[in-house]
Order: structure tokens, then sequence, then C-alpha cells
């Protein structure tokens, strides 16, 4: 089964894609999606562009996104919603569901702490796919993601309409 974890962000949007067979994992590929400084409309316009030309080359069978924590600053909690909103809506409209998981659910599934440091993660995802070359931070935690959503049940149930 194909699987794709997506870590939402505006600016980068970190996307990691893993091949699964039984308990067994391996990379396929992994990037982000980069924004220039131009409107937040022109911005989530090229993140869905990005997406949606990984999701038709790659073709997984399902997906995960990483929930987002509140934090002090409300302008910027709001921006990066907009940004899982695109990270949500390209896979619903291949017609995959989407797993979401905790920041700490993922880390503690890759790591076996539910505060890991980046680097941590980042250390443990190259230990669990050997030979991926890591794009970034944001590629990393996305690799996290899908290897969570492996971990926990992923199913290839197709919802919205059938893939042709």
């Amino acid at each position: 089964m194909r699987v794709i974890g997506i870590d939402p962000g505006l600016r980068n949007l970190g996307w990691g894609v893993i091949d699964t067979e039984g308990s067994r994992i391996s990379h396929v590929a992994n990037g982000v999606c980069k924004t220039l400084n131009v409107s937040l409309s022109e911005r989530l316009l090229s993140l869905h562009e990005q997406l949606s030309a990984i999701f038709s080359a790659y073709a997984p069978q399902t997906a995960a996104v990483e929930q987002t924590f509140v934090n002090k600053d409300g302008a910027g909690t709001l921006k990066l919603g907009q940004a899982r909103g695109i990270a949500m809506l390209v896979p619903a409209q291949f017609g995959l569901t989407v797993g979401e998981y905790a920041p700490n659910t993922v880390k503690k599934t890759v790591v076996g702490v539910g505060h890991a440091a980046k680097d941590q993660v980042a250390h443990m995802v190259r230990v669990q796919l050997p030979g991926a070359d890591l794009a970034g931070p944001d590629a990393a935690d996305a690799l996290a993601i899908a290897i969570c959503h492996a971990h926990h049940g992923a199913s290839p149930v197709l919802t919205m309409r059938q893939r042709a």
C-alpha cells in the first residue's frame, strides 16, 4: 500500500511517500512544496497545484495529515489551518480517506517519546527508511506522519469516488 504523509505549512508544506507491505516500509519520495511571498490566496493555490501534481505522480492509496496545534499567535494558527485545509482537500479530490494525527502521537510512534525534538524525528525516520535522502525537516516530519499512519491501521479505502 502506498501512503502519503503531509506536514501542513503555508511557506513550506512537507510531503513524504512510503510503500508498506505487511510490517515492512520503504521510502518512495519526499519533498517540500514551497510558496513565494505573495497573497494568501496565491499561496493556497500554489500549494494545491503542487500537492495535486505529487498525488498524480505517486498515486498514494491513503493519506495522513498532522493535526494543527493552537499556539499564542491566533493569526498564525489560522493561516496554518488554511494550509491544512489544502492538505485535506487534495487527498479528498483523489478519493482518499485522510488520517489525522496529533504531533505527539506521530513522535511517540516514530521516536518512542511524545515530546521528541525535530532532529530526533529526522534521525528515526532515517533509521526506519534507510537510504532516504530527506529534503528537509518538513519532509522528515511528513515521512514520520506517513510511518505513523502505516502503524495505526492505514486503509486504502476510497470514499469520494473510485480512482481511474
